[in-house]
């Protein structure tokens, strides 16, 4: 279980507001957040992760706490155990795709783990590729299996489905 109750000041696109969250998030539950350009969803997203700090409040997951700005508590990010799959995917270009989720995974996931990711979305003929020589869609579903490489506590998504396809996106939403 997650706790998050958070505010921000932003700068949002219908001018300055405040991000307030107060919201709990169980084991295996599904959030979608929506709304339109600039209202904070990202911001969001980025603070949960530790890369971006509230103004006050609190992060917790079940067994630690992650963000308390009372107490001046803020785990960095890697220590966070998150996904997290940004609008921009974020992938290293000088690494193969295969070199991406190995460096993701670490000793987390076993060759055959991440082989499995793979064949998942359909990529397994690509491993030794660079992102630069893969399509839009290709790198998206990289970024995302990259994320689950972890293993993860949290996944945060980031308009994971941008790029794909509609048969592809209602795949990866079953898978």
């Amino acid at each position: 279980m997650f706790r998050i109750s958070i505010h921000k000041k932003l700068a949002m696109a219908a001018g300055l507001g405040a991000l307030c969250i107060d919201m709990t998030i169980q084991k295996g539950e599904f959030i979608v957040l929506y709304g339109a350009s600039g209202v904070g969803k990202t911001s969001l997203l980025r603070i949960i992760a530790g890369l971006l700090q509230p103004e006050n409040g609190y992060i917790t997951s079940s067994h630690k706490v992650w963000l308390d700005t009372e107490k001046n508590i803020d785990v960095p990010v890697q220590k966070r155990n998150i996904g997290f799959v940004f609008q921009d995917l974020a992938l290293f270009p000088n690494m193969t795709v295969l070199e991406n989720l190995q460096y993701a995974g670490k000793s987390r996931r076993d060759g055959n783990a991440i082989i499995r990711l793979l064949k998942m979305v359909h990529l397994e003929g690509l491993a030794d590729r660079k992102p630069n020589t893969l399509s839009g869609g290709q790198r998206q579903r990289v970024a995302l299996i990259r994320a689950l490489a972890v293993q993860p506590e949290l996944l945060l998504l980031d308009e994971p489905f941008s790029s794909l396809d509609i048969q592809m996106h209602g795949q990866l939403r079953e898978d």
